[in-house]
């Protein structure tokens, strides 16, 4: 990692690139009194804010309703769905103490890896009939999961998320509601965070413990490492049996509920960062941006401040108005050249620059984050124009990933050429065939750290094709999508 102030090149130690934009940029640091915990500074928590206010609008629009459960969950709740148990085991904290006092071991708690459990328990209590259903539930908050490796924003102890929790009359329902808030993620992913991604199925060997079936978003990053960047579960009727969720049904017959549920996390952030930033630091795409443009005031003397700043102040309240979100820079005793510096650093996705000259000549100077020169505007047109400027340069960004993505993609038909892909730790997305056995996924992973990211859904990779298996030979359905993978 480099020393403050410096980022370590992409090329040369990509990890330690990671860790020096989250510190230059300001986003995060190690809380190291607390292991494996961050603590979120406010210009990464203004990003989370944005992901959660138009999550939150979309997941109203579907629906849904907010709610909230205990931090703590009974033991007793974790034991009751057996694969649940053992799919999270690992990564429990469990709390075996109170008071100065030891918890009879019946009486213990965990703190929450996941809510399906004790929201299983309340769902019992407030489903009776059809009448009670469909049952939209989505929570905010902070969950804890045991990691012996971690790295900010991408995995880490303690995390924010959002998880979504519903209760159906029938599977066919459930089952839409997975594809629903699937594409909820994926456009999300696209419109907002111009982060293209491949919507799939997990593998059996992948899928959420206690979950029927698991679907996912493959973001691929700067690295060629694949990020799933959200998942949403099947749980059929799993939880509905281990919490007793039954409901009487039109007919009169009492029956099961069908369960989903469906999450994201800080973990975007990360993929916000490995998706679009550079060398310079971070790059935000305008809509995740806290602050979309920052105003430099250039002067040297008080009289053209007196000058300067109320043509800014237009500016800035006229770009208010637009619903632009806009910051002046007009601290003193700090070079226009160290400001511009912290805001790339930052990822401001627009910089304009006015001094005295420019207001002589009704002009300003802009610079896009990514820009090689600046442009010249007149100022009495720059508001009207700066959203449309914003636009492009997400639109711009997200054909960039895309492009990246696909330059970076391969189809792949035998072993050696596999090989010749995953070498040296390297990765790329490589659409191969696969036999469906756990057996021979296992042996891929353990021969080369490249895992199965996800059966395509239609439209997200190459037709369905049969074929021989990249590893065995043996016969394959159709191609799935392999990685190594954060």
């Amino acid at each position: 990692m480099a020393e403050n102030g410096k980022i370590t090149p992409q090329s040369q130690d990509f990890p330690a690139w990671y860790q020096d934009v989250v510190r230059e940029a300001e986003l995060a640091e190690a809380a190291k009194v607390v292991k494996g915990c961050m603590v979120i500074k406010p210009h990464g928590y203004a990003i989370w804010e944005k992901i959660q206010s138009d999550l939150d609008r979309r997941f109203k629009e579907t629906g849904h309703q907010n709610a909230y459960f205990p931090l703590l969950i009974p033991m007793s709740f974790i034991n009751k769905e057996a694969e649940h148990v053992e799919g999270f085991a690992p990564e429990i904290a469990v709390v075996t103490h109170a008071g100065g006092k030891a918890l009879p071991e019946g009486e213990q708690y965990c703190i929450r890896p996941t809510s399906e459990t004790i929201i299983g328990h309340f769902f019992s209590k407030w489903i009776s009939s059809y009448r009670d259903l469909p049952l939209l539930i989505n929570q905010w908050a902070n969950v804890m999961r045991w990691e012996m490796h971690t790295r900010m924003f991408l995995r880490t102890t303690e995390f924010l998320w959002q998880e979504g929790h519903t209760a159906h009359a029938t599977h066919e329902d459930a089952k839409d509601e997975v594809i629903r808030m699937l594409n909820v993620y994926g456009d999300f992913a696209q419109e907002m965070m111009a982060m293209p991604v491949v919507r799939g199925i997990k593998t059996d060997a992948e899928k959420f413990a206690g979950a029927l079936q698991t679907m996912c978003i493959e973001a691929m990053m700067r690295d060629g490492k694949a990020l799933q960047a959200g998942t949403s579960h099947d749980l059929g009727q799993n939880f509905g049996k281990a919490f007793d969720v039954r409901f009487q049904t039109e007919q009169g017959r009492e029956e099961f509920v069908w369960q989903t549920s469906w999450g994201v996390s800080t973990r975007l952030i990360g993929g916000l960062i490995m998706t679009h930033s550079d060398d310079t630091g971070l790059i935000l795409p305008p809509r995740m941006a806290p602050v979309q443009v920052v105003i430099v005031p250039i002067t040297r003397k008080d009289a053209e401040r007196e000058k300067v700043l109320p043509v800014v102040d237009g500016l800035f309240r006229d770009l208010k108005a637009r619903g632009i979100a806009v910051k002046v820079d007009d601290r003193e005793g700090k070079r226009p050249g160290d400001k511009y510096y912290e805001w790339e650093r930052k990822g401001v996705p627009l910089r304009v620059e006015v001094g005295m000259r420019d207001v002589d000549s009704g002009t300003a100077m802009t610079r896009l984050r990514i820009a090689e020169e600046k442009q010249k505007i007149a100022i009495d047109t720059l508001a009207t124009q700066i959203p449309g400027i914003l636009d492009d340069f997400q639109q711009m960004l997200l054909a960039r990933a895309e492009k990246f993505r696909d330059d970076n993609t391969v189809t792949v038909d035998t072993w050696d050429d596999f090989l010749g892909v995953f070498q040296d730790g390297q990765s790329k997305f490589a659409w191969c065939h696969w036999d469906g056995t756990r057996e021979t996924e296992m042996r891929i992973k353990e021969e080369t750290s490249v895992t199965i990211r996800c059966i395509p859904l239609p439209g997200q990779g190459p037709a369905p094709e049969p074929g021989r298996c990249i590893r065995t030979g043996n016969p394959s359905a159709g191609r799935v999508l392999m990685a190594r993978a954060y």
